[in-house]
Protein backbone atom coordinates (compact mmCIF):
# COMPACT_ATOMS: atom_id res chain seq x y z
CA UNK A 1 0.00 0.00 0.00
CA UNK A 2 1.38 3.62 -0.83
CA UNK A 3 -0.25 6.84 0.14
CA UNK A 4 -2.66 8.79 -2.89
CA UNK A 5 -1.18 11.27 -4.26
CA UNK A 6 -2.96 13.52 -2.63
CA UNK A 7 -2.10 12.86 0.33
CA UNK A 8 1.52 13.03 -0.27
CA UNK A 9 1.18 16.37 -2.01
CA UNK A 10 -0.81 17.75 1.00
CA UNK A 11 2.04 15.90 3.19
CA UNK A 12 4.42 17.89 1.30
CA UNK A 13 2.19 21.11 1.60
CA UNK A 14 2.46 21.24 5.27
CA UNK A 15 6.44 20.27 5.44
CA UNK A 16 7.10 23.79 3.09
CA UNK A 17 4.38 25.74 5.70
CA UNK A 18 6.49 24.34 8.60
CA UNK A 19 9.93 26.33 7.41
CA UNK A 20 10.32 30.29 7.97
CA UNK A 21 9.00 32.63 5.95
CA UNK A 22 12.22 33.41 4.39
CA UNK A 23 13.32 30.30 4.03
CA UNK A 24 9.65 29.51 2.25
CA UNK A 25 10.61 32.57 -0.11
CA UNK A 26 13.96 31.43 -0.67
CA UNK A 27 12.75 27.75 -1.76
CA UNK A 28 10.41 29.62 -4.19
CA UNK A 29 13.18 31.71 -5.51
CA UNK A 30 15.77 29.33 -5.89
CA UNK A 31 12.56 26.89 -7.62
CA UNK A 32 12.20 29.81 -10.31
CA UNK A 33 15.96 30.44 -10.81
CA UNK A 34 16.68 26.44 -10.61
CA UNK A 35 13.80 25.05 -13.20
CA UNK A 36 13.84 28.40 -15.10
CA UNK A 37 10.24 29.24 -14.22
CA UNK A 38 10.50 33.22 -14.12
CA UNK A 39 12.47 36.24 -14.38
CA UNK A 40 14.11 36.08 -10.69
CA UNK A 41 15.08 39.37 -10.94
CA UNK A 42 11.95 40.61 -11.71
CA UNK A 43 10.09 39.00 -9.41
CA UNK A 44 12.02 38.70 -6.24
CA UNK A 45 14.76 41.48 -6.09
CA UNK A 46 13.80 44.10 -3.70
CA UNK A 47 17.43 45.87 -4.04
CA UNK A 48 20.91 45.66 -5.32
CA UNK A 49 22.14 42.99 -2.85
CA UNK A 50 19.56 40.80 -3.41
CA UNK A 51 20.08 41.08 -7.42
CA UNK A 52 23.40 40.18 -7.09
CA UNK A 53 22.96 37.88 -4.63
CA UNK A 54 20.31 36.02 -7.45
CA UNK A 55 22.82 36.42 -10.40
CA UNK A 56 25.26 34.48 -8.45
CA UNK A 57 23.00 32.27 -7.53
CA UNK A 58 22.16 31.81 -11.16
CA UNK A 59 25.59 31.09 -12.27
CA UNK A 60 26.28 28.46 -10.09
CA UNK A 61 22.57 27.10 -11.45
CA UNK A 62 24.18 26.31 -14.67
CA UNK A 63 25.80 23.73 -12.71
CA UNK A 64 22.12 22.02 -12.18
CA UNK A 65 21.77 19.94 -15.51
CA UNK A 66 25.40 18.81 -15.45
CA UNK A 67 24.72 17.56 -11.73
CA UNK A 68 21.72 16.03 -12.65
CA UNK A 69 23.19 14.15 -15.70
CA UNK A 70 25.76 13.26 -13.23
CA UNK A 71 24.39 11.52 -10.41
CA UNK A 72 25.48 7.68 -9.71
CA UNK A 73 23.41 4.67 -10.82
CA UNK A 74 25.47 3.45 -7.61
CA UNK A 75 27.93 4.39 -5.06
CA UNK A 76 31.07 3.49 -6.43
CA UNK A 77 33.78 5.73 -5.70
CA UNK A 78 34.77 6.65 -8.61
CA UNK A 79 31.48 8.07 -9.77
CA UNK A 80 31.49 10.28 -6.82
CA UNK A 81 34.14 13.23 -7.42
CA UNK A 82 32.51 14.21 -10.78
CA UNK A 83 29.29 14.41 -9.53
CA UNK A 84 29.88 15.36 -5.24
CA UNK A 85 31.93 18.38 -6.16
CA UNK A 86 29.44 19.98 -8.24
CA UNK A 87 26.71 19.20 -6.24
CA UNK A 88 28.66 20.62 -2.90
CA UNK A 89 29.59 23.63 -4.60
CA UNK A 90 26.34 24.36 -5.28
CA UNK A 91 24.90 23.50 -1.62
CA UNK A 92 27.78 25.32 -0.52
CA UNK A 93 26.27 28.81 -1.43
CA UNK A 94 22.77 28.33 -0.79
CA UNK A 95 23.87 27.45 2.74
CA UNK A 96 25.69 30.80 2.87
CA UNK A 97 23.01 32.73 1.93
CA UNK A 98 21.75 31.54 5.31
CA UNK A 99 17.98 30.99 4.35
CA UNK A 100 18.16 27.42 4.09
CA UNK A 101 18.84 26.84 8.26
CA UNK A 102 17.60 22.96 8.30
CA UNK A 103 18.39 20.01 6.50
CA UNK A 104 14.74 19.53 5.85
CA UNK A 105 14.56 22.64 4.06
CA UNK A 106 17.91 21.83 1.85
CA UNK A 107 16.10 18.34 1.09
CA UNK A 108 12.92 20.18 0.38
CA UNK A 109 14.77 22.57 -2.14
CA UNK A 110 17.55 20.03 -3.96
CA UNK A 111 14.70 16.64 -4.39
CA UNK A 112 13.02 19.42 -6.94
CA UNK A 113 16.01 21.03 -8.29
CA UNK A 114 17.84 17.73 -8.96
CA UNK A 115 15.01 15.07 -8.63
CA UNK A 116 14.13 11.99 -5.98
CA UNK A 117 17.19 10.41 -7.37
CA UNK A 118 19.41 12.57 -5.06
CA UNK A 119 18.33 11.61 -1.96
CA UNK A 120 21.28 9.24 -0.84
CA UNK A 121 23.41 11.89 -2.22
CA UNK A 122 22.39 15.05 -0.02
CA UNK A 123 23.27 14.34 3.85
CA UNK A 124 26.78 13.96 2.46
CA UNK A 125 26.59 17.26 0.15
CA UNK A 126 24.64 18.77 3.14
CA UNK A 127 27.20 17.84 6.27
CA UNK A 128 30.32 18.63 3.82
CA UNK A 129 29.00 21.91 2.56
CA UNK A 130 27.62 23.04 6.32
CA UNK A 131 31.15 22.26 7.53
CA UNK A 132 32.96 24.44 5.34
CA UNK A 133 34.64 27.77 7.00
CA UNK A 134 32.65 30.14 4.95
CA UNK A 135 29.91 30.13 7.22
CA UNK A 136 29.37 31.48 10.78
CA UNK A 137 30.34 28.91 13.23
CA UNK A 138 26.47 29.25 14.64
CA UNK A 139 25.19 28.39 11.43
CA UNK A 140 27.84 25.71 11.18
CA UNK A 141 26.69 24.33 14.20
CA UNK A 142 22.64 24.67 13.30
CA UNK A 143 22.56 23.52 10.02
CA UNK A 144 24.46 20.35 11.42
CA UNK A 145 22.57 19.49 14.51
CA UNK A 146 19.87 20.24 12.54
CA UNK A 147 20.15 16.78 10.36
CA UNK A 148 18.45 13.67 12.36
CA UNK A 149 20.37 10.78 12.49
CA UNK A 150 17.74 8.67 10.65
CA UNK A 151 18.42 11.23 7.85
CA UNK A 152 22.14 10.31 8.08
CA UNK A 153 22.31 6.96 8.39
CA UNK A 154 19.38 6.12 6.24
CA UNK A 155 19.36 2.35 4.78
CA UNK A 156 17.10 3.34 2.07
CA UNK A 157 15.59 6.42 0.42
CA UNK A 158 12.08 6.46 -1.69
CA UNK A 159 12.43 6.54 -4.90
CA UNK A 160 9.24 8.95 -5.29
CA UNK A 161 9.31 12.47 -7.38
CA UNK A 162 8.01 15.27 -4.94
CA UNK A 163 4.78 16.54 -6.25
CA UNK A 164 4.42 19.67 -4.84
CA UNK A 165 6.11 22.94 -6.14
CA UNK A 166 6.35 25.61 -4.25
CA UNK A 167 5.39 29.16 -6.46
CA UNK A 168 5.15 33.10 -6.06
CA UNK A 169 1.55 33.91 -5.13
CA UNK A 170 0.16 36.85 -6.22
CA UNK A 171 -1.46 39.13 -3.18
CA UNK A 172 -5.38 39.58 -3.30
CA UNK A 173 -6.34 42.35 -1.67
CA UNK A 174 -8.99 41.46 0.57
CA UNK A 175 -11.42 44.73 -0.87
CA UNK A 176 -11.07 43.27 -4.24
CA UNK A 177 -12.81 39.41 -2.86
CA UNK A 178 -16.57 39.06 -3.82
CA UNK A 179 -18.64 39.35 -0.07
Amino acid sequence: MKPANGAMTLSEMQEFATFASATQRYVRRSLDIGLDRNDAIERWSRDGVETASIRAQARLYTRLPVIRALLPDDTGLDAIEPFLTPLMTVTAFDLGQGRLTTFAAYRFLYERLIGAEVRPWLPAAFCSAAALPHLHPDLRRKLLQSISEAAATASGWSNRQPAFYPKWVEKVESTALPH
